[in-house]
């Protein structure tokens, strides 16, 4: 059986799975009854000087059958005060010894920080998280945000805290930023233990067409919030990625993003994350999600043979390159395939209409075909197409070929003028510009493909200067 339990730069819980520092982790009762069904740990919603929320507070993006793809909020800090967060956070650590609780701060001079830290240690917190990501409300107060956008002003709060910290020191980043590893370097010379990310992004998921107002609506007005669930976990992947390779950041890092179920999860720790942590689909679905999620990753464990979570932390990391650095000779090709095929076409229009125009329809049969000598690989026939392997990406090199954009650089074989031969869509076949026009889609296989006539470079071909 797996081995769940992670030791996360010293704080302990028996899996990786931790509500992250939002609604869901309000109060004692909410973590307890979380604890209770199953998560590892938990980041208590951000303590500080208590604030007063608005109604409503949440936005909602959904996609056709599918709520809740993306979710906005406009709340705050915790509103309750600190005396009471305090009490119940060592309430909880009586009945769950084991798990992990953080707490989330967010407080503005050196002597507050030091205050606060002091005051959950006493509470029996296994660990504090520096909230530096909040895009709203807090940033407006240079807090949040405002603190995670500037490496400088990041780095001098997390020495204050390290001078009185005796536990782990967690950094959380904000994504609203350029590159998210100059604040996470600068919490690494600051003295922190990790670092989480990310935080929500800061945003307007969409407006009232008749009050005029984004939402969520207050009294027929809105503002900007911060943005999570399924829809940003490929901005939070990457940036998780961006700070597992990054050579001077060097911190375990606490995954956060779009997580909803198990294989989200693992997507985080292969590339780099060795803790988890879930908001939204909590919000969404409750805390019962937890037992799909550990009996997920334990079922994939095994059959991977990881006997520990950090058997696989970072396993994908040394297959992410520059695109420069990527195989130019490596080719695939569509293939479809007829038993599986429905007939809609889909792949047909979005090859003509979007890509290459290397899908051709058949007199007699509304299976469409791959003009072969045309397809460029590009997988988007295969992602339009609503039924599971119905097309297949075919590797049609002999694999025995490697040349990379970097190779060609240093050999000096990439195209230098606008017209060059050696250009990589030079030679495909493009219908003429007035095929498009006023006339009936082409319903019949072409014969051969037709390659566009060549046009030599001019010489001295280079921009034109005024």
């Amino acid at each position: 059986m797996p081995d769940l339990s992670i030791n996360f730069a010293g704080i302990k819980s028996p899996n990786p799975f931790w509500l992250a520092s939002a609604p869901p982790t309000n109060s004692g009762y909410q973590v307890m009854k979380a604890f209770d069904a199953g998560w590892g740990g938990a980041v208590w919603k951000t303590l500080g000087v208590p604030v007063v929320n608005v109604s409503s507070r949440y936005g909602g993006v959904n996609y056709r059958d599918k709520r809740l793809i993306g979710f906005n909020n406009i709340e705050l800090i915790s509103d309750r005060p600190l005396a009471d967060n305090l009490r119940e956070i060592e309430e909880v650590k009586k009945h769950f010894p084991h798990h992990a609780v953080i707490a989330s701060l967010m407080v503005q001079s050196r002597e507050e920080w030091h205050q606060i830290v002091r005051d959950v240690t006493n509470a029996g917190a296994d660990g504090i998280e520096l909230n530096f990501g909040c895009p709203h409300g807090m940033c407006e107060r240079g807090m949040g945000s405002a603190v995670g956008q500037e490496p400088d002003v990041l780095r001098t709060i997390v020495e204050w805290v390290m001078e009185v910290a005796q536990i782990p020191v967690i950094v959380k980043l904000t994504p609203n930023i350029s590159d998210i590893t100059e604040p996470a370097r600068a919490a690494r010379l600051g003295g922190a233990d990790a670092i989480s990310l990310i935080n929500t992004i800061q945003s307007i998921v969409g407006v009232d067409l008749d009050l005029f107002a984004p939402y969520p609506i207050v009294d027929g007005k809105g503002t900007n919030g911060g943005y999570c669930g399924p829809a940003v976990k490929p901005i939070a992947l990457n940036m998780v990625k961006n700070c597992a390779q990054d050579p001077y950041v060097q911190l375990p890092i606490s995954g956060i993003g779009g997580i909803e179920n198990w294989r989200d999860a693992v997507e985080h720790i292969l590339l780099g994350a060795s803790s988890v942590q879930v908001c939204t689909a909590a919000m969404h679905f409750g805390f019962g999600i937890i037992r799909e999620m550990t009996a997920g990753l334990e079922q994939y464990m095994a059959e991977k043979g990881f006997h520990t979570i950090y058997d696989m932390v970072g396993k994908a990391l040394p297959n992410v390159k520059h695109w420069e650095e990527l195989n130019l000779k490596y080719k695939v090709t569509a293939n479809i395939h007829e038993d599986k095929c429905i007939g809609c076409q889909l792949c047909y229009t979005a090859c003509e209409d979007g890509a290459h125009q290397a899908i051709a329809l058949r007199e007699g049969t509304r299976v469409p075909e791959i003009i072969e000598e045309n397809c460029v690989g590009c997988n988007l026939c295969s992602l339009v197409c609503p039924v599971e392997n119905c097309i297949t990406m075919e590797r049609t090199d002999d694999g025995t070929e490697q040349l990379t954009w970097k190779e060609r650089t240093l050999a000096d074989t990439i195209p230098t003028t606008f017209n060059d031969e050696r250009a990589g869509g030079l030679h495909h076949w493009v219908p003429e510009p007035t095929a498009a026009l006023g006339k009936e889609k082409h319903k019949t296989l072409p014969g051969k493909a037709r390659q566009i006539t060549n046009v030599a470079p001019a010489p001295h071909d280079t921009v034109r200067q005024p």
